[in-house]
């Protein structure tokens, strides 16, 4: 089955991916690290993050150039794996 048959997304597109863990100085470099490994060349324009209200948790968002439905999986694999990582999406 080819990519186009798996999901509904036209690649390659823009896509943000999400991760959230507990807020520390170094969680954004975490994730960044992550993306890049399947996503190389991720600008500093293409990283936000959003502290939780009682500023415990940190969301860092990425968003790449994915070009494949498997590059996506892998990042989400490799994110979900990490022991520092609470969700992504």
């Amino acid at each position: 089955m080819s990519d186009s048959e798996e999901t509904l997304l036209e690649f390659p597109c823009r896509f943000p991916i999400k991760a959230m863990g507990r807020a520390s100085d170094d969680f954004q470099t975490l994730v960044v690290d992550i993306v890049e490994r399947h996503a190389p060349g991720v600008e500093a324009t293409a990283i936000s993050t959003r502290p939780s209200n009682g500023g415990k948790w940190l969301a860092v968002t990425v968003t790449i150039e994915a070009h494949s439905k498997a590059q996506l999986d892998a990042i989400y694999a490799e994110l979900t794996a990490h022991e520092r990582v609470v969700w992504a999406l």
